[in-house]
């Protein structure tokens, strides 16, 4: 299989190319953070979907389906629920904010509603958070280039590593929004065509409920194995309030375009969630002994399926992780040129250096991950780290935020400081066979929120907002 790497090869070379060509287009830094407020209904769409599919809700999904069946759709459904709510709730009106008051980054947001040193808490936190999200990536390309070549993690990550680093660095949102429109016809193409072929050479929906039949709970959609609904409260809060993600809505050119952008890309994410648990279940009725389930997905498309499709699916698979590497980058990048140098360090830094730190932050970033990729153990357990620190720490301040009109700085910190404590004690102190509502982020969350509001109450109903 290792001739069928050169394809592969050359669909990243192409990728690279093309954020290069874009990036001569990218001089400043609002070019970079927001792609100058220019991205349409469509743009958008194709950004926060290809962003949105990757490692998680690839590789890993498939591997949930592998081991724990239907339920596993509960892990991308629950991100397209979050983003039909980002769309229809809270992404019009922090646009509506950034808009007015030229932000650019959640950090600034959060500097404008809570004030500087929430910015620089959550900046911090995010930053060495989002290490994890685009580990999990890198760690799905090693999967996708072992399985074609048999070469070692390393291998994988980093030529994965190359590829996003190069055409990020280039072009930042802008050349990420044209290539993850590239990547997302060729994603859904290689598996819309893919997934049929397997399930007949499966030999049928028949044989592939058969093969999960001694296993407890594998046709319950609710819940089986370790997924189900409870991912709920892991994925849809961070889906809302990703800096990442909320920084692609700044780059809208109006509320119509987020509306429209981000239920359309919700809504296929529900349809892909289906697609890509289907494959895990499909790959248990063919490879019944895999020593790993993040295997499932890049296994069948090597060898369950004719090879033209594979490498089709198998240049759709990499899409995917590529794209939502980006996005992780986007977000380290972002918030150590903006809401650490900027605001902290250097508050004189010209637009130029601000952009200079930016690139250097998105390479730094890129290479730590890499070498990430090599320690942790699995994609699921890599994100559920990023998806758990984000939702606790930032759910509550910027959900509430937006609605509240007094409450300030105290409230925020006592929001984010008892969530990330509820949730480090709940992790530390749960039995394992502990029932689905002793969810840690489901604790952290409700912790958060309570906190808030006690606080608020004590102080009277807060201070009147710092600037509407």
């Amino acid at each position: 299989m290792t001739s069928g790497l050169w394809p592969l090869l050359l669909y990243a070379t192409g990728l690279v190319a093309l954020g290069l060509w874009i990036g001569r287009r990218v001089g400043s830094a609002g070019d970079f953070f927001v792609a100058g407020r220019k991205l349409g209904p469509v743009l958008l769409f194709a950004t926060l979907l290809a962003a949105n599919l990757g490692a998680g809700t690839t590789v890993g999904v498939a591997g949930l389906g592998y081991s724990d069946g239907l339920s596993a759709w509960w892990w991308v459904g629950s991100a397209g629920i979050g983003t039909i709510l980002l769309g229809v709730w809270a992404g019009p009106r922090i646009w509506r904010v950034a808009a007015e008051h030229g932000l650019l980054t959640m950090g600034d947001y959060l500097d404008h509603r809570y004030g500087r040193s929430v910015r620089g808490l959550i900046s911090v936190l995010l930053w060495f958070a989002t290490l994890t999200l685009v580990a999990a990536q890198f760690i799905a390309m090693a999967e996708i280039v072992g399985v074609i070549t048999g070469q070692p993690r390393w291998v994988g990550a980093t030529i994965g590593g190359i590829v996003v680093i190069i055409y990020f660095t280039a072009g930042g949102l802008l050349a990420s929004a044209w290539v993850n429109l590239v990547q997302l016809v060729v994603l859904v193409a290689g598996f819309a065509i893919a997934l049929p072929l397997a399930i007949s050479n499966a030999g049928g929906w028949t044989a592939v409920q058969a093969a999960g039949a001694d296993i407890p709970d594998y046709l319950n959609f609710w819940e089986g194995g370790g997924s189900g609904w409870i991912y709920l409260a892991l994925v849809a809060p961070a889906f809302i309030i990703s800096p990442g993600i909320v920084q692609k809505v700044y780059g809208a050119v109006d509320e119509r375009a987020i509306r429209r952008g981000l239920v359309a890309a919700g809504l296929a994410m529900m349809a892909f969630a289906l697609v890509v648990t289907l494959f895990g279940m499909v790959a248990r009725a063919m490879y019944p002994d895999l020593a790993s389930g993040e295997s499932a997905l890049p296994t069948v498309l090597a060898s369950g399926v004719p090879s033209v499709i594979g490498m089709l699916g198998m240049a759709a698979l990499f899409s995917a992780e590529v794209s939502s590497a980006d996005a992780g980058l986007f977000m380290l990048s972002t918030s150590l040129s903006k809401d650490l140098y900027k605001r902290f360090i250097r508050p004189d830094a010209t637009d130029r250096q601000v952009l200079l730190v930016a690139r250097g932050a998105a390479i730094a970033g890129g290479v730590a991950a890499v070498l990430l990729a090599l320690v942790f153990a699995s994609i699921i357990s890599t994100l559920t780290i990023f998806y758990a620190l984000l939702s606790v720490s930032l759910f509550v301040p910027v959900a509430f935020g937006l609605h509240s009109r007094r409450a300030g700085l105290a409230e925020a910190l006592a929001a984010i400081g008892s969530g990330l404590a509820a949730l480090a004690a709940v992790s530390l102190l749960k039995p394992a066979d502990a029932p689905a509502l002793l969810d840690e982020t489901l604790i952290g969350l409700i912790v958060s929120a309570v906190a808030y509001m006690l606080v608020l109450v004590a102080r009277g109903g807060g201070r009147k907002e710092r600037t509407g």
